[in-house]
């Protein structure tokens, strides 16, 4: 999955617009435009898209955090230069304040089945001998799990289109 992928799909789930996204970005001490947010929001075949880079990404995900936990007293977390799956998946974790259980039955909601031990390997320090990479396939159903529990009629519309779309 890209970056850009992410911010689409996070955006289309909460129903985030220009403004809010941009609100999001300001909420981690950052500035961006609604021409920048635009243009990470495009498909790649327009003429205007530009790739969201790894920092642009933890950004807006520590600006996530802040909206909806609170911002933590103190300087803000510096972003990542460089992005992994499993800490995407840990700032989406940690902003929408989800325990283990919750994300497994987040996957269930996209047929895709979890144990405790094999999630918990992803939120470990790469060092750990248990550590476990999260697979883009794992984001993916988690990422739509989420849209299925937050805007489960949008889900429907979405097979709907996806459906016209392989029938052509």
């Amino acid at each position: 999955m890209t970056n850009n992928d992410i911010l689409r799909r996070i955006r289309y789930t909460f129903d985030f617009n220009d403004s809010t996204m941009i609100e999001i970005f300001g909420a981690a001490d950052h500035e961006v435009t609604r021409e920048q947010v635009s243009d990470w929001l495009k498909k790649e075949e327009d003429a205007a898209f530009k790739k969201c880079r790894d920092i642009e990404l933890a950004i807006f995900l520590n600006g996530l955090i802040n909206v909806k936990r609170g911002k933590k007293e103190g300087p803000q977390a510096e972003p990542e230069k460089r992005l992994t799956n499993n800490m995407i998946f840990m700032k989406l974790r940690i902003a929408l304040n989800l325990k283990a259980e919750d994300i497994i039955d987040i996957l269930k909601l996209a047929n895709f089945s979890l144990s405790k031990h094999e999630l918990s390997s992803f939120f470990r320090k790469p060092e750990n001998k248990h550590y476990r990479e999260c697979k883009d396939q794992i984001l993916r159903n988690f990422l739509q799990g989420i849209q299925l529990d937050i805007r489960p009629e949008s889900a429907a519309e979405q097979s709907d289109e996806g459906n016209e779309q392989s029938d052509a």
